[in-house]
């Protein structure tokens, strides 16, 4: 299989309030939108927002979402701080482990995200594009 585009669907209830965090706090990319589906750019695809999930007010467990969306950052720090001052709120602004750091917070359905910044030891895992 030759592969086009990998994408990944985020099913949400609370719709305009994703979209709206995606696109002006997170600063994603807008694609494409639709009256229930809204498309964005990440680096390794799209990411698309539609209408159909279940909110939680707090982070979804892994029972009621067993992923997490990860974007790697050059500076965790600095992100955290820009994020911040968009009105992003983190739930921990910084977790080290031996490959690396990461701040998490929600979006607005209580999906975890997680800013990440790899350590260059571990950098071999993944593709970094400046």
């Amino acid at each position: 299989m030759k592969v086009q585009e990998t994408g990944l669907i985020l099913f949400v209830e609370n719709y305009n309030a994703c979209v709206d965090y995606y696109e002006n706090k997170l600063k994603i990319n807008k694609r494409s939108e639709k009256k229930d589906l809204t498309t964005f750019d990440i680096s390794t695809g799209y990411l698309m927002i539609e209408r159909g999930g279940v909110s939680s007010n707090k982070e979804k467990s892994r029972g009621q979402n067993p992923t997490v969306l990860r974007f790697d950052v050059f500076s965790l720090e600095s992100a955290v701080l820009e994020l911040k001052s968009r009105g992003v709120e983190f739930i921990e602004n910084r977790l080290d482990f031996d490959w690396g750091k990461i701040a998490v917070c929600n979006d607005p359905d209580g999906n975890r995200i997680e800013i990440g910044e790899i350590n260059q030891a571990s950098a071999s895992y993944i593709k970094v594009k400046e």
